[in-house]
């Protein structure tokens, strides 16, 4: 099928050492901008980490009638290292946008016009994409999750040994971080499905036949990153089915249309 003339590359020939030279500048400001936001989020990584324990402190607090809970570290690192991941986790999420940016304009001056056009939706939704599953997590998971998981705790009773739950602050932040990201990469199954269906990898009508097995299929994942509880895998699986007849739509929607010419004859 020959090239619309006026589906060009905008870019000029360049020697290999200046695509050499632009890919360092370009990964400059990407290590540039996460370096940046490290020391930032080093300096605040207390208050990050008491916004991600902030569910878990909420549910204590209620459930202790007031009284003060804690969070331990049994190890003298323990804390400081705890303190670099929060750092490093927030850095990442907060430099995205610059190294995103920065890998755009290496790759897009060889890309031609109505490839941008295809590609830039997809970058426009996927960060979208991973903040909601990221909020969906936060904000519902949570607070539904760790009321599940304390509820095992076993006051004092005459006889008997109190079981009282005493986080640690490693552990609690591996948890958090594994949840933000399961959810948040997992919240990219339109954009995934939807860029497939445009190359040519799937199509509309198999998204429509696979629906009974994608459904097995994502109950499966959400058991695997998941903790072992229904509440979890329930609050993933449901939203990735409904992101699954989301993408069908949106394929539907991004897939060329026949001319009119085949179509009547």
């Amino acid at each position: 099928m020959p090239r619309d003339p006026e589906d060009q590359i905008d870019d000029k020939p360049m020697p290999l050492i200046e695509h050499l030279m632009e890919l360092r500048t370009r990964l400059m400001w990407s290590i540039g901008a996460f370096i940046i936001a490290f020391a930032v989020c080093y300096y605040f990584s207390r208050q990050i980490y008491g916004f991600l324990a902030a569910p878990l402190a909420d549910i204590l607090h209620a459930q202790s009638g007031g009284q003060d809970r804690r969070m331990i570290f049994t190890a003298l690192y323990e804390a400081f290292f705890t303190y670099l991941k929060v750092a490093f986790f927030g850095a990442t999420f907060f430099s995205f946008p610059m190294w995103a940016t920065q890998l755009w304009l290496f790759i897009a001056p060889g890309l031609y016009r109505s490839e941008k056009k295809a590609i830039m939706p997809f970058l426009v939704a996927s960060p979208f994409l991973f903040l909601a599953g990221a909020a969906l997590a936060y904000y519902f998971i949570f607070p539904l999750a760790w009321t599940f998981f304390i509820s095992f705790e076993t006051p004092a009773d005459a006889g008997s040994v109190p079981i009282q739950l005493e986080a640690k602050v490693s552990e609690y932040l591996s948890l958090v971080m594994h949840m933000i990201l399961a959810f948040g990469i997992a919240f990219q199954l339109p954009v995934a499905l939807t860029l497939m269906v445009k190359v040519g990898i799937l199509s509309v009508e198999g998204l429509r036949k696979g629906r009974r097995y994608a459904i097995v299929g994502m109950f499966v994942v959400a058991a695997i990153i998941t903790p072992p509880d229904i509440i979890s895998q329930i609050g993933l699986a449901v939203p990735l089915i409904l992101l699954y007849e989301l993408s069908i739509l949106a394929a539907l929607w991004m897939t060329p249309k026949p001319p009119k010419d085949q179509t009547t004859s």
